[in-house]
Formats: C-alpha cells, sequence, structure tokens
C-alpha cells in the first residue's frame, strides 16, 4: 500500500513538473514571437525610410540632370548664335575688303593717270623727276651737309687723337731708347797702297782665297786707304770685317793663313751672336725661346733698315708691345714675345725667297711657339689681316719705332721716288691742278680746279686719296692728305 502510495506520489511529482515546463515553454514562446514581430517591425520601418531617401536622391539627381541639360542647350544654343554673329562679321569683312581692293585699284589708276599726265605736261619721266628733286635737295642742303661731315670729322678725330695722346704719352714716358740709327761699317781702313797689293796678292790669289772662305765680295780701288765689303748676308760681312782686321793687323796674307784667320773670325762673330741674342731676350724680358731662335736673334745685330738696327728695333719694339700691352688689359707675354720676333726673318731673308713677316711666323711655328704668336708676327704688315688685339699692338710699335724721329733714313733716291709716288697718286684723280709732296713725304698738298670740283667733293676726294695712298703706298708714318680748294675775284679800276 505504501508502495502504491509512493508510487502515486511520484507520478504526481512528474506531472506536475511536466505542467510547469510546458507553461514556461509557452511563455517563452510568446516572448519571442514579441520580438520577432518588433524587429521585423523595426526593420520594416528602417527599409521604408531607407526607401524614402533613395526616392528623395533618385529625384536630386534627376532635378540635376535636368538642369544639365537645360544648360547644356542653352550652351549649344549660345554657340550657335555665336556662330552665325562671326559668319555674318566674315561675310562683312570680305565685302569691306573687296570694297578696299576696288578702292585701291581706283586710287593706282587715278595716279597712273596723273603720273601719265605730269609727266605729258611736265615732258619728264618718273625717274627724271626723282633724279631732278634728289639734285635740288642735294644743292640745296649741299652746305649743312658738308658742315655735318666736317664737324663729325673733327670731333671723332679729337676723340680719337686726344685718348691715343694719353696713352702713347704714358707709354713713351715709361720707355728710353736712343733716337739715333746706328751705322754699319761697310769699309776698312788699311794702313797704306802697299797694303792693297798684299791683299790682293799674286795674280789675285790672296782677294780670291779670302772671298772664296767668307762669301763676300772685297772691292779695292783707287780710294785711298780704304777697302770696301760687300755681300747680302750681314753675317758674312761682319766676318769678313773682323777677318780682314786681323790679316791687315797681322801682316801676314798669304790663303792659308786667311782661313786660318776667317775660321778664327766666325767663331768669335758666332759669340757675338749668341751673346746678343741672349743680351735681347734679356732687355725684352722674354724667357722661354728655343736657343735656335736666339740665335737668329743676335744676328739681327748686323742688320739694318733704312739706317736702322734691327736688333735694337726688335727689343724696342718688345718693350712698346709690352707696354701698350698693359694699357689695354691684352697678353703682356705674348706681346712682347712676338714684338721681339716680328722681324726675325730679317736675318734671313737673304737666302729664303719670301716676305719676313712670313719667314718670321714660319720659324716661330717651326719651333711650336703659340698660335698667339705666330698670328701676331705675320699680320704685322697689311698683307695678313689682324685678327688679334695683339696684332693690333704689334703692327702700332712697330709704326711707331720705325716713325720716330731720326730712328731711320733711306737713300736720295728712295726719298724722290717716294714722294714722287705720292704725287702721282694725287694727280690721277679728276679735278686735280697739281700736288706736292712736302714735308719729307709726310704730306701732300694737293690743289683742285674749283669749277669741276666744289667743297663737298674735295673733302670727298681728300680720304678717296689717303685710302688710295695706304693702298698703293709703302711710307713711314702718316701721311696728311691737305686738297686745297681755292677761288679768286679780280677787278681792275681804271
Amino acid at each position: 500500500m505504501e508502495i502504491v502510495l509512493l508510487i502515486l506520489g511520484l507520478v504526481g511529482g512528474g506531472a506536475g513538473s511536466f505542467f510547469v515546463s510546458e507553461s514556461r515553454n509557452k511563455n517563452r514562446n510568446k516572448s519571442a514571437e514579441k520580438e520577432a514581430e518588433r524587429l521585423i517591425k523595426r526593420a520594416q520601418e528602417d527599409a521604408e525610410k531607407r526607401r524614402s531617401e533613395l526616392l528623395k536622391e533618385a529625384e536630386d539627381r534627376q532635378k540635376f540632370l535636368r538642369e544639365l541639360e537645360k544648360s547644356l542647350q542653352n550652351r549649344e544654343e549660345s554657340i550657335d548664335k555665336r556662330s552665325k554673329d562671326q559668319e555674318k562679321l566674315r561675310q562683312e569683312w570680305e565685302r569691306k575688303n573687296e570694297e578696299v581692293l576696288e578702292i585701291k585699284e581706283a586710287i593706282k589708276d587715278i595716279r597712273e593717270k596723273q603720273q601719265a599726265s605730269l609727266e605729258r605736261i611736265a615732258k619728264m619721266t618718273k625717274e627724271d623727276a626723282k633724279t631732278a628733286l634728289l639734285t635740288l635737295v642735294e644743292k640745296s642742303q649741299k652746305d649743312d651737309i658738308l658742315k655735318r661731315m666736317r664737324a663729325l670729322d673733327e670731333e671723332t678725330e679729337s676723340a680719337v687723337e686726344a685718348e691715343a695722346r694719353k696713352r702713347l704719352a704714358t707709354i713713351l714716358a715709361r720707355i728710353s731708347s736712343d733716337v739715333t740709327a746706328e751705322n754699319t761699317v761697310f769699309a776698312v781702313t788699311i794702313p797704306s797702297d802697299e797694303m792693297k797689293g798684299r791683299l790682293i796678292g799674286k795674280e789675285g790669289r790672296n782677294i780670291i782665297a779670302f772671298e772664296k772662305a767668307t762669301g763676300v765680295d772685297l772691292l779695292i780701288d783707287d780710294s785711298p786707304d780704304t777697302v770696301l765689303i760687300s755681300s747680302f748676308d750681314p753675317v758674312r760681312r761682319e766676318i769678313g770685317r773682323v777677318a780682314l782686321e786681323q790679316l791687315i793687323r797681322d801682316g801676314r796674307i798669304q790663303p792659308a793663313r786667311i782661313e786660318e784667320l776667317v775660321l778664327k773670325a766666325t767663331e768669335e762673330v758666332n759669340v757675338t751672336i749668341r751673346k746678343a741674342g741672349e743680351a735681347a731676350v734679356l732687355e725684352a724680358k722674354v724667357s722661354g725661346l728655343p736657343k735656335e731662335i736666339v740665335r737668329i736673334l743676335g744676328q739681327l745685330k748686323f742688320r739694318t733698315s733704312y739706317g736702322q738696327n734691327m736688333l735694337a728695333h726688335s727689343i724696342e719694339v718688345s718693350k712698346i708691345s709690352g707696354l701698350i700691352a698693359e694699357e689695354l688689359g691684352a697678353n703682356v707675354q705674348v706681346s712682347r714675345t712676338a714684338g721681339l720676333l716680328h722681324d726675325l726673318g730679317k736675318a734671313l731673308d737673304h737666302d729664303i725667297k719670301a716676305p719676313h713677316h712670313h719667314i718670321s711666323a714660319d720659324i716661330a711655328r717651326k719651333y711650336k711657339l703659340a698660335e698667339e704668336i705666330v698670328h701676331a708676327i705675320i699680320a704685322h704688315h697689311d698683307d695678313v689681316a689682324a685678327e688679334t688685339t695683339e696684332a693690333w699692338i704689334i703692327r702700332t710699335a712697330d709704326a711707331i719705332s720705325g716713325a720716330r724721329p731720326g730712328a731711320r733714313r733711306g737713300s736720295y733716291e728712295e726719298y724722290v721716288e717716294r714722294l714722287r709716288d705720292l704725287e702721282n697718286v694725287a694727280n690721277a684723280f679728276t679735278g686735280v691742278e697739281r700736288s706736292f709732296a712736302i714735308q719729307a713725304g709726310r704730306e701732300v698738298r694737293v690743289f683742285v680746279r674749283p669749277g669741276e670740283i666744289d667743297d663737298l667733293e674735295a673733302a670727298k676726294m681728300a680720304k678717296t686719296i689717303a685710302a688710295k695712298i695706304e693702298e698703293e703706298l709703302t711710307y713711314p708714318g702718316q701721311v696728311k692728305v691737305n686738297v686745297i680748294r681755292e677761288t679768286r675775284s679780280v677787278a681792275f679800276a681804271s
């Protein structure tokens, strides 16, 4: 019975638990359904809200697109309108351009008719009228033109001359050189006429031996107490002079002794040449020259030109070139070196048939001197154009050294020939009555016929004659061309 009751109790407790659990499950389901309904409702609300936003955004875009389309349509209309306006303007421009061309053609026709009428009335072509007008203007303005030409020439010459004088005064104040030309002795004094006979020797064997050994000509004539030595080679001439003086002092004149003393004289002269070259290089402050160039330079000690010693001239040109280069800011060393070597070829021009400045340049080039030096050397005469400042400096220094008073002298024949050449150049011009070269050829006065040459043409003639003298003649220094036009009116009272 107890067992039955126990079983019934257990069954009753289990059933109660079941009903309690079932009740709890139902409550949970209801809560979950409510939560689900709430979430669904919220999701629906969010979806509706998002849909409204998308619809609004779509409407905004549609509105923007409509406005953009309207703007583009307005622009297209504006462009079309502008195109139509431009086309109208282009048509208008073409129409006006055609009108202008028609007007130009009409004006051209009118001018041609007027010109034809004027030519018919004046009996003169257009070119004739132009020439006549220019001639009239030239005549009326000739005096003014001449005055302006003279004023400009005077102003330019004054400015250039003042600056040149200033610079040259500074340069020449810094250099001192002898202004007397050096004489080269060609005559040797002998004690008696008996010595002349000994120099000639039996059947002339002594004089033949002497000339053969030295390469010079020994001239023995009736001149008392004098024997002349002649040779185109200045070094040979000097060797001959030294050897002859030694022979006269020695008194033993015979072929073997002649050869011995000529060899001794050659050695002495070579030593003199070397020392002269070294002294010149030292005095000119030029360094680094090859020994062979120094030796050739020393030979210029026995070379003269128009009475001017060439070695002294070369040293002077080197000094002047260096000072001018300092004043102008040019290359001083190039100027000094080129100035010292510019006449180097004169030591060899008796053997080499070429202009001395070309020989000088070839020597400098052979011993690999700088091209600037070579150019300045070869360009110191007019046949080669000067392309550097240093080349112009050498030209100027060479002219200063050669043209200064007392530097050079020429023979009487050369002097007369130079004056004659100056007068011939001037007399070759039309309208020249006569001309006179004066002041040792430094001025030529040209008298013109006043009826053929007026003042303007006289001024032009002076420049033309000066240019022709520069082109055709060789002369030291400067030549002044003075064209004189003189008119005279004469009347007599009776």
